[in-house]
């Protein structure tokens, strides 16, 4: 169990931050409208906001390089919660920016997950 955690958890990583640092208008398909995102303390709440915050970003390219992604099986049923480590680095900027996040998946009953809690830090040094 726990190594299908961990197998799910990083593919479901590399799936966020490849539609995050290329087609981030995608990313809306991940959350449903009872998911919740905290993105450097700002609250929000659904889909349609969670998309909202993420496309107005002031930076239009990116790239994420991850440095470790941890996962556990939530108290959900089928849950799993995934924690990840790494770095941003915007188009035109010299030095990247250390980030953590959080995010709790749930099953649907289509048999795939959705985020039910995104947590985002930017960790400065």
């Amino acid at each position: 169990m726990d190594e299908q955690v961990e197998v799910l958890g990083k593919a479901f990583v590399d799936h966020y931050y490849s539609l995050f640092d290329n087609d981030r208008r995608s990313l809306s398909s991940l959350y449903q409208p009872i998911s919740m995102m905290t993105f450097e303390g700002q609250k929000f709440e659904g889909s349609a906001k969670i998309s909202c915050k993420l496309n107005d970003l002031p930076f239009d390219q990116c790239k994420h390089l991850i440095s470790t992604v941890d996962s556990q099986p939530s108290v959900f049923p089928g849950g799993i919660v995934v924690f990840v480590s790494g770095s941003l680095c915007l188009a035109g900027e010299e030095h990247s920016l250390r980030f953590s996040q959080m995010f709790h998946l749930v099953p649907t009953l289509e048999g795939s997950y959705f985020v039910q809690n995104d947590i985002f830090r930017l960790n400065y040094g």
